[in-house]
């Protein structure tokens, strides 16, 4: 799978039922496809970074849709292209 494919979607905030339901529902509603997905809850705060798929989706739309659900549900939910979260974090 090419970089320029994929993206890197975080979501950070307290800990509640159906998170990863409704964040899988709107990156299904885009046709981006979960290729990994680590989460962890600490304390009551959640905490989750997925790769995904987006070969098929139309990014813009893709990330209002993740910022939409994160400002409904109090999460900051993210989304960046993978060869821009790796220039980011390049040490």
């Amino acid at each position: 799978m090419e970089k320029k494919n994929t993206a890197v979607v975080t979501v950070v905030g307290n800990d509640t039922v159906g998170i990863i339901a409704r964040v899988s529902a709107v990156l299904s509603e885009h046709e981006a496809n979960i290729l990994d997905i680590s989460q962890t809850v600490l304390s009551g705060m959640f905490n989750m970074i997925m790769i995904v798929d987006i070969s098929l989706s139309a990014f813009a739309q893709l990330s209002d849709s993740l910022v939409a659900l994160g400002n409904e549900m109090g999460l900051q939910i993210r989304i960046q292209r993978s060869e821009i979260f790796d220039a980011m974090h390049r040490i």
